[in-house]
């Protein structure tokens, strides 16, 4: 029954995001701000980094639904300026 009631449950979480990682050079815990690094067609990657004193505390990628790239848009012919009537 235990496992039944498992397979049912919803996720609560979406995602987690650090709001605090101990800075080796801080000393402590500190305050970290994600930056984004790459955006891969995997996902995107991001660093962690101390708000403190701006050393890099960790990476995560982010993985998301995948996205096919843009088709490129054929080129339209230039077009003849336009006269000002006066």
């Amino acid at each position: 029954r235990a496992e039944q009631s498992l397979s049912v449950m919803e996720p609560q979480f979406g995602a987690f995001t650090a709001s605090e990682l101990y800075c080796p050079k801080c000393g402590r815990a500190q305050p970290v701000r994600e930056r984004l690094l790459l955006v891969l067609p995997t996902g995107e990657l991001h660093e962690f980094v101390c708000a403190q004193c701006a050393t890099s505390l960790g990476k995560r990628t982010v993985t998301g639904p995948a996205v096919p790239p843009r088709a490129v848009a054929a080129r339209r012919p230039a077009r003849k300026p336009h006269h000002l009537l006066r």
